[in-house]
């Protein structure tokens, strides 16, 4: 058993967390295979409305008496420019015509409410909240920790580390820049923020008198072990757990995960407006030659939000966002109990021979 300050703070077996993977591979039965296997659970609940935050809540306790935590987004409110949309509407009309589907279609709401989002956290008393994108108003962190609900905040550099530890969080997700899916930068432009997690990680625990957790490229117990040696109290894996039986990731998304390398991914605005670590593909690179504005997070993936769901029904990975961090060559398709299982030994074996 490795225990950390981390471990006996959320009263878990291992300093191993999902990552809250928003938008279907974090399922309830993925959050709670990895906290039935002694790490911490984890569901990314930012694209949820309300009723559906609260019915994954349930049905993850249902699955599992062991702590686990959820995930939001911190809203950024853009002006919608009508000029912009209008453009890239008729950009990715190109897109909808090749895969069948509705040309100009009508953009609905952009984000959930997040205040009720956060209401369904206090209600269901979650045991830990975390968040990225920047750092909720003080009377929600206080309301949060009210209820003895743990919470954690994303950092991609030491200032932001900084900030969050003088709001209150009681740890750090240091997020490398090897890390898949969306960047949590919130303070630095975002080509300014990419760390590397080597380099992060010791230099936020310098500065900070917080547990820190590292992720981004962490795919096995080797990322573990190092990360421990840095300083770190836990590790934060998502593409380690993307192929497994449980992930909600489509299972096109999964043969990808498992036949791409590490030199395989980009980072990326086309399909959201926030960068994101993807898998690269037709869309991306088509897209890269867009010569106008695109719409910021979260209009941009509202306004592909079709595009992406048709190339699903399709079968094809070209037109989806394949989020994944830098470690794909790692990747396996065995349970989640056995990926914490195999990492929890190599990481054990390896600091026993250290």
């Amino acid at each position: 058993m490795l225990e950390t300050e981390l471990t006996r703070m959320l009263g878990i077996q291992y300093p191993l967390f999902l990552a809250p993977m928003a938008g279907g591979p974090a399922t309830p039965e993925l959050a709670a295979a990895v906290s039935n296997a002694g790490g911490l659970g984890n569901l990314g609940g930012a694209y949820l409305t309300p009723d559906q935050l609260r019915s994954t809540i349930r049905r993850t306790r249902e699955l599992t008496d062991r702590p686990f935590g959820v995930n939001l987004f911190v809203p950024e409110l853009p002006e919608e420019q009508e000029g912009e949309v209008g453009q890239m509407t008729t950009e990715l009309n190109k897109y909808r015509a090749q895969l069948g589907i509705e040309l100009n279609p009508s953009i609905p709401k952009s984000s959930e409410s997040f205040q009720e989002q956060v209401q369904v956290l206090l209600e269901e008393e979650v045991s830990i909240f975390s968040f990225t994108f920047g750092i909720p108003p003080h009377d929600m962190l206080q309301a949060m920790k009210q209820r003895g609900i743990v919470i954690i905040g994303t950092a991609t550099t030491v200032e932001e580390a900084i900030r969050l530890e003088a709001a209150g969080v009681d740890a750090i997700a240091a997020q490398g820049s090897e890390a898949g899916g969306h960047r949590g930068t919130f303070l630095k432009s975002d080509s300014d923020a990419l760390v590397g997690t080597m380099a992060l990680i010791p230099q936020i625990v310098d500065h900070v008198s917080i547990p820190v957790i590292a992720s981004g490229g962490i795919m096995d117990g080797r990322g573990l072990a190092a990360s421990l040696v840095l300083g770190a109290t836990a590790v934060q894996m998502g593409t380690a757990f993307l192929a497994c039986p449980e992930s909600g990731a489509h299972e096109v998304y999964k043969h990808k995960i498992l036949t791409s390398h590490e030199d395989s991914t980009a980072i990326t605005r086309v399909y959201s407006g926030k960068p994101a670590r993807g898998i690269q593909t037709t869309f991306m690179n088509d897209m890269d030659q867009y010569s106008g504005i695109i719409p910021a997070f979260p209009i941009q993936n509202v306004m592909t939000r079709d595009i992406r769901q048709a190339a699903a029904r399709a079968n094809n990975p070209e037109y989806m966002s394949l989020w994944a961090g830098q470690g794909l060559r790692l990747a396996s398709n065995h349970s989640a109990a056995e990926i914490v299982e195999q990492t929890m030994d190599q990481a054990k074996a390896l600091l026993k021979k250290w």
